[in-house]
């Protein structure tokens, strides 16, 4: 189940909103500017299927946001030790604090990641599962968590063939605030 929990941006111990209501999320988001929906779940999703079974979707999507490039991207935990090496390398990357000069759309098929979006000296974690698509404007300041061990299938919709450029900000704000990890358990024993 999605959740949404706003802080102000100085204080990340006290939210001023917490709701697992999609049509409360989708509200508060968009006064953001940011588009969310929710697609259904289908089992057995992976990066190599996923966007024949999202077909219609992403059709949809494509045509009325003027995407060029959709893919699909996975991470699975391994046994193998080079995974949790490389999963900790590409979390790192995205927990820096960055903009995008492009519109990020993600669609989460299978699993779960956590949106932070730092607006009007506010930040909203937008903890998204399976079956959540959010669309985060261009030049919005934001990062993004997957955990300690990614375990996701997204679809992922661009404006130009160059794809995930971020254009980081040099903040530690995401330091401050609690990760993926800590949602998950605070989410789930709620």
């Amino acid at each position: 189940m999605t959740l949404l929990t706003v802080w102000p941006d100085t204080d990340p111990q006290n939210p001023v909103v917490r709701t697992a209501d999609p049509a409360e999320i989708a509200v508060e988001l968009k006064q953001l500017g940011v588009r969310y929906e929710q697609w259904p779940v289908v089992p057995g999703v992976t990066r190599e299927n996923a966007l024949e079974v999202y077909r219609e979707q992403v059709a949809r999507v494509t045509e009325t946001e003027g995407y060029v490039m959709v893919d699909a991207m996975e991470m699975t935990p391994s046994d193998d030790p080079g995974w949790l090496e490389s999963a900790a390398q590409a979390r790192a990357k995205f927990l820096a604090e960055h903009t995008h000069d492009d519109d990020e759309d993600r669609f989460f098929a299978r699993g779960a990641g956590v949106f932070y979006l730092h607006v009007n000296d506010r930040v909203y974690a937008v903890l998204c599962e399976a079956g959540d698509l959010l669309s985060v404007p261009r030049n919005t300041t934001h990062w993004f968590d997957m955990g300690t061990r990614p375990d996701y299938v997204s679809i992922r919709f661009f404006h130009d063939d160059d794809g995930w450029v971020g254009n980081f900000t040099g903040s530690d704000i995401a330091l401050s605030f609690p990760t993926f990890d800590r949602l998950m358990a605070g989410h789930r024993a709620s």
